[in-house]
């Protein structure tokens, strides 16, 4: 304390003999603090219609890659002395917010064509922004930075490895600021290590040591134009005739990886038929599924308009399975080339990479994708009909006694990304998530369906909707937004009613008595029921079935027994669980999850209440729960006597 109050006397002496101009003055006045700002701020140009003079040259050098560094060189044409700014993308096509990895962005450098080096100003209030000056009579600048890619373990995705690279060309770009990303042309490159193949959706125009030169594109295109690249790669062709040639272009850890299952691409040629089926039209004039089999690389799942960029586990095609998920994962990217790209909500469509997006229409541009690439993957036989009625159970069953409808409605869920990427939260039964989205979204478009095909005595269907609004164009064609108005008018067009209302109860429903959207079930020709055992069709499409008591005491248990997952306002709730507390005995046994079902099983129409013992840290409790219902995991039951409507939308179109 003596040595604290000497230091202070000391600071405060220092600070009285200090001149008084060298002082920084206290603002007291809030309206002030304006004048704290060291300089002013440089203006960012907003976006015109007007075209970037000159094409930038873009050189991409992935070689480093034992120290997963990746190095870039741009020349870029200015158009007149004065003030530049070059922007680093902020808002990601597909993440739905700002996650441009600024982070990741090193060493950058500008100089003249003399060498001039020229300093740059990073924006205080918009850091992907940096501000220059150009000199009178310089006509391009060559820009240098690297992107510090991430190792395994880090804060971001693996996106290289010794044996391939996800080359995201929107993470190690910079752009002139005051044109739309339409307006931007780029002639890009990139430097492979010698023998390494590739698949993107560019045009390659010379491929030589390893150095691969494309076709000059816009930024729009280059940055939706992803590419995978690697010592083991192989590509097949799922439709080369005709115009738009679709392709599946597969880098894996290891060449036996690269050997799919006899018949497994087959139904990958299925899936691009039954897409033609139901969108009559193909929005692009190429397109490569581009699949990494691997457990190096980081995890992914985006799309864009004329390919996808997906990792599986490096045996899913060697073996020809996989989860239900993974099988229905390309169908998914694929439907998204006509909803999400081609056609995409127009509040998302917005004229470059810094422009904040909003989100509003997600449950229809996640939404409905995921109703169609579920459906599309059991029309093509990558998914069975007992698979996707089983999905669709477990989707039914969350939603039905998923307590965050409560205080939230599913259109709030839309904002998920912006209020902080894809974060669960402590409690995502409470505070819903990006799955809801997606997968209640999805219960939305499946009631919209079987109440079209009701009501039309099964002549109309929501396949008339995807024809009629996103199979507008073959060949090439260019992004469009669309509105809420927009898509209740071309539903209207399938079958008049009052869609905008039915709609809107569904995404704004909230409260204590606000329902799940489940009608598209019993609608269907089935009820969700609860079984105490799933069968082997269920088993396999929820391997982790065996831990889940979501639908009894309202949680999951690991193997190492710690209870995780807890519902909100289940059983488990009830008690003062949360994550994170270990289970130390059932009853009068040995914890396990065989012992926590034996014991459910047994207190079933009884009155003795389950007793498990939970630890956390040096706390001990002794739990009595109630429930004598027994297990209960979901499933689709058949409804006699009626139409299977489900079954009819599942099975593959025949024209």
């Amino acid at each position: 304390m003596k040595f604290l109050l000497s230091a202070g006397v000391a600071a405060l002496a220092l600070a009285a003999a200090l001149p008084a101009v060298a002082q920084t003055p206290v603002l007291t006045d809030p309206t002030q603090a304006a004048l704290a700002l060291p300089r002013p701020q440089p203006t960012i140009p907003a976006p015109t219609r007007a075209s970037f003079p000159g094409v930038i040259r873009y050189e991409a050098d992935v070689t480093d890659h034992d120290r997963r560094i990746i190095s870039v060189r741009q020349t870029i044409p200015v158009p007149a002395a004065g003030p530049l700014t070059l922007l680093y993308p902020e808002y990601l096509p597909g993440n739905h917010a700002d996650t441009g990895p600024i982070q990741l962005l090193a060493g950058l450098t500008v100089t003249t064509p003399d060498g001039r080096r020229l300093e740059w100003l990073r924006d205080t209030l918009q850091p992907h922004a940096f501000h220059l000056d150009v000199p009178v009579g310089v006509s391009e600048l060559n820009v240098a930075f690297q992107w510090l890619t991430q190792p395994d373990g880090g804060p971001w995705r693996v996106v290289q490895t010794p044996d391939m690279v996800n080359m995201q060309w929107e993470k190690a770009v910079l752009y002139p600021a005051g044109y739309a990303s339409t307006g931007i042309m780029i002639e890009p490159s990139i430097q492979l290590p010698e023998g390494w193949g590739y698949g993107v959706a560019l045009e390659t125009v010379a491929n030589e040591g390893g150095l691969a030169r494309f076709a000059p594109v816009s930024l729009y295109t280059f940055v939706d134009s992803p590419m995978f690249a690697g010592r083991h790669y192989r590509r097949f062709e799922l439709d080369a005739e005709g115009p738009s040639p679709v392709h599946l272009s597969l880098i894996a850890d290891e060449a036996a990886q690269l050997e799919p299952a006899e018949g497994f691409i087959d139904k990958y040629r299925q899936l691009v038929v039954q897409a033609d089926r139901l969108f009559g039209a193909r929005p692009f004039d190429r397109y490569e599924f581009l699949v990494a089999a691997t457990s190096a690389l980081g995890g992914i799942g985006l799309e864009h308009h004329r390919s996808s960029e997906n990792t599986v586990p490096t045996d899913f095609f060697t073996r020809g399975t996989g989860s239900l998920g993974a099988r229905q994962l390309l169908p998914h990217e694929y439907v998204h080339s006509w909803n999400g790209k081609y056609m995409r909500p127009a509040d998302e469509l917005t004229a470059n990479y810094n422009v904040p997006t909003q989100n509003t229409l997600l449950w229809v541009y996640e939404g409905l994708t995921s109703y169609w690439g579920e459906v599309l993957a059991a029309r093509a036989g990558l998914v069975s009909k007992e698979e996707a009625l089983a999905g669709l159970a477990g989707h039914a069953s969350f939603y039905e006694t998923q307590p965050g409808r409560q205080w939230r409605a599913l259109q709030d869920t839309n904002n998920h990304n912006l209020l902080g990427y894809r974060v669960p939260g402590q409690w995502p039964s409470w505070m819903r998530t990006t799955s809801d989205y997606y997968d209640e979204a999805l219960l939305v478009w499946l009631d919209a369906d079987t109440l079209i095909r009701e009501a039309t005595d099964g002549r109309r269907s929501l396949d008339d909707f995807a024809r009629g609004f996103f199979g507008r164009l073959d060949g090439e064609a260019q992004a469009r937004g669309y509105t809420f108005e927009e898509v209740v008018e071309a539903l209207n067009a399938v079958h008049p009613m009052d869609w905008s209302g039915w709609l809107r109860a569904r995404l704004d429903a909230v409260g204590p008595d606000a329902e799940a959207p489940l009608g598209g079930i019993e609608r269907g020709g089935y009820r969700l029921v609860y079984v105490e055992e799933p069968n082997a069709v269920e088993k396999a499409v929820n391997p982790g079935w065996a831990n889940d008591f979501q639908d009894t005491l309202g949680f999951n248990l690991t193997s190492a027994n710690r209870i995780t997952g807890v519902r909100w306002g289940s059983p488990a709730f009830e008690q003062g669980l949360g994550v994170g507390w270990d289970l130390i005995a059932v009853n009068d046994s040995a914890p396990s999850a065989q012992a926590l079902r034996d014991a459910i099983t047994a207190a079933k129409g009884g009155t003795e209440p389950i007793r498990l013992v939970v630890r956390k840290d040096d706390r001990v409790r002794t739990l009595p729960f109630a429930w004598h219902e027994g297990l209960r995991y979901p499933r689709l039951e058949r409804v006699a006597g009626t139409q299977d409507r489900l079954g009819d939308i599942l099975a593959p179109r025949r024209r």
